[in-house]
């Protein structure tokens, strides 16, 4: 189900937003530290969302263009000839970091905290489980049910969905599935991702 496979379609889309990116002189690092900030920005609406359905909206494209600004950081350090060890690792610290602010969000507008921490957790050890195998010596593991990209794909349109849905307890069903899913799949691709490096080892 993961949305890697995607890659290099996305590749191609990114081409202008790279060469926009060089026209105003954003950095890589810049663009991952701007991709950081809208992924605070939608945990905070999402954070009050309960007051204002039609926030949840404005939390989706937000998340949208977290992901976006993504894969353009990466695309415009290729482009410039500057991709660096230090460039990935500031990627990917934020990008944990997004992920974590985005799911709190989430858990604190639903008010349902251990919901949001075992969420968390999926999302954390799938990641950790991904770079973790490149850290024994294998390729990075994007594989498994639900990666990163899948997870802002899911987050964006669940809560675009739930911003039109009755503000009642429908809304708090969509989005407490949503952490739900990310509880119990992210669990269970962490463990294919384990299991996928073991047999690589072997």
């Amino acid at each position: 189900m993961t949305l890697d496979r995607f890659r290099s379609v996305a590749d191609r889309a990114l081409v202008p937003f790279v060469g926009a990116a060089k026209t105003v002189g954003l950095s890589p690092n810049g663009v991952s530290v701007l991709a950081f900030l809208l992924a605070v920005a939608a945990a905070g609406v999402y954070a009050v969302s309960d007051r204002a359905p039609l926030l949840y909206l404005a939390g989706a494209v937000l998340v949208f263009l977290n992901g976006w600004l993504d894969l353009v950081d990466g695309a415009l350090a290729r482009e410039l000839d500057v991709a660096s060890s230090g460039g990935d690792l500031l990627d990917h610290v934020l990008d944990r970091y997004a992920d974590i602010v985005i799911i709190v969000g989430l858990a604190a507008g639903l008010g349902r905290w251990a919901l949001g921490i075992a969420a968390v957790t999926g999302v954390l050890m799938t990641s950790y489980l991904g770079t973790q195998a490149q850290a024994v010596g294998l390729d990075r593991v994007y594989g498994g049910l639900l990666g990163r990209a899948d997870r802002l794909a899911l987050v964006g349109i669940t809560t675009g969905v739930a911003a039109f849905v009755n503000p009642t307890a429908l809304t708090l069903t969509l989005v407490g599935w949503l952490l739900v899913v990310f509880a119990v799949v992210g669990h269970v691709t962490a463990l294919q991702r384990f299991y996928y490096s073991m047999q690589a080892l072997e």
